[in-house]
């Protein structure tokens, strides 16, 4: 017996077993959020990164940035958010990012991530999506893409 599969069929299995379906070339979606001290503290918790930049106000308002930052993982973990919950959706992992951090968030700013998919891989479940953070203003904080997977998480289907 013959395997007539085709790489469409593969792509609709695979896909088809992952929570929120194969994503379409172009789709975005975006989260919201209004950074705060407790982010900071605990991503210092976590990190270790106590920079003073983050937690004392004067040698913050008197550096470039004018005042008390995020850390740059608490910027780009809500690309984290959009990415694992939204699009691609549960199941979802970062392979790779290339990200660069061209603004400082300060701690108190609206920021908005967002990722758009820009391919699609038939054979597997990965993605290349452009990512962007930007804040209240729309200034881009931080551009960007990454590659993720997406397991397959629901039953059935072939590998």
């Amino acid at each position: 017996m013959t395997d007539t599969s085709t790489t469409a069929d593969i792509a609709a299995t695979v896909w088809a077993r992952t929570i929120k379906g194969r994503p379409l070339v172009g789709g975005f979606a975006e989260r919201t959020r209004r950074t705060k001290t407790d982010d900071v503290t605990m991503f210092s918790a976590i990190t270790g990164d106590w920079n003073p930049l983050h937690y004392n106000a004067a040698a913050a308002a008197g550096s470039p940035f004018g005042g008390l930052i995020v850390q740059g993982g608490v910027t780009s973990g809500l690309l984290n958010a959009v990415v694992a919950e939204d699009l691609p959706g549960p199941g979802s992992v970062f392979l790779g990012v290339e990200w660069r951090f061209v603004k400082a968030v300060l701690v108190g700013e609206e920021i908005t991530a967002r990722v758009e998919v820009g391919t699609v891989r038939d054979d597997k479940p990965i993605c290349t999506l452009t990512t962007t953070v930007r804040n209240a203003r729309g200034e881009v904080c931080l551009s960007g893409s990454a590659v993720t997977y997406t397991v397959p998480l629901l039953a059935g289907g072939a590998d």
